[in-house]
């Protein structure tokens, strides 16, 4: 279900003139997702034929570069590969938004050629994530084979994690930077309140602190950055 269709952005997809595209739900609930309309009840969002998408795309040919498929979780959608190959058929590089639960998936997508970019959540350090993720319960392990396949995968990725207030301090940081040691691209963004919270009451972390947890995870990943102005 495409429930939305962002027709312009020049900040999510690196190095690429993009539209952004939408598929509602998720099999996470993470307190702080700045969607949660889009998570929780999709089918009460806008709805847009696939159709019209892609009639977009056709007109836009030689105007954008690039197309990023975002959620909720686009890998829940029934015919996600499907679709992919029409945006690729029209000539597109695809980037590719994923919380990382499906990790078979995301293989066979990267491998057959259909996604160019890959940006992966992380939630938090590995304890942490059941409660990041608003689970009582969670099998860790399709997020940790997620992040060893996107290690060798041979097509550009990066890492990214929101940062809260109180889901988020120093000790959970160094943890993130020793799972991630070493990897190309890792960014922290700070929290920011949308409106359409799964969980009120979250609030952004202190720049100082925000550029302290940036010095932590850059002992084990260099390349580390902050992303947003808000950061």
């Amino acid at each position: 279900m495409i429930n939305g269709l962002q027709k312009l952005t020049l900040l999510d997809y690196p190095e690429k003139v993009a539209c952004t595209i939408f598929f509602g739900g998720c099999n996470f609930r993470c307190p702080f997702c700045h969607n949660a309309s889009l998570v929780v009840k999709p089918r009460n969002c806008e709805q847009i034929e696939e159709e019209t998408v892609l009639a977009f795309l056709r007109k836009r040919q030689g105007v954008l570069d690039g197309v990023c498929i975002t959620g909720g979780e686009p890998l829940l959608q029934p015919g996600i590969e499907d679709f992919i190959r029409k945006v690729r058929a029209l000539g597109y590089a695809v980037k590719l938004d994923t919380n990382g639960y499906f990790p078979a998936l995301l293989r066979h997508l990267v491998e057959t050629g259909l996604i160019d970019y890959v940006a992966m959540d992380i939630k938090n350090s590995p304890e942490y994530y059941p409660v990041t993720t608003g689970l009582s319960v969670l099998d860790l392990s399709p997020i940790l084979e997620s992040v060893e396949f996107l290690k060798t995968c041979g097509i550009p990725y990066e890492f990214r994690t929101t940062v809260v207030e109180g889901l988020h301090d120093e000790e959970r940081m160094a943890e993130i930077a020793d799972w991630l040691e070493g990897v190309p691209r890792y960014f922290l963004q700070n929290f920011v309140d949308s409106g359409d919270l799964i969980a009120p009451g979250l609030s952004a972390v202190p720049k100082e602190r925000m550029q302290k947890f940036l010095e932590i995870v850059k002992e084990k990943i260099p390349a580390a950055a902050l992303r947003g102005i808000s950061a």
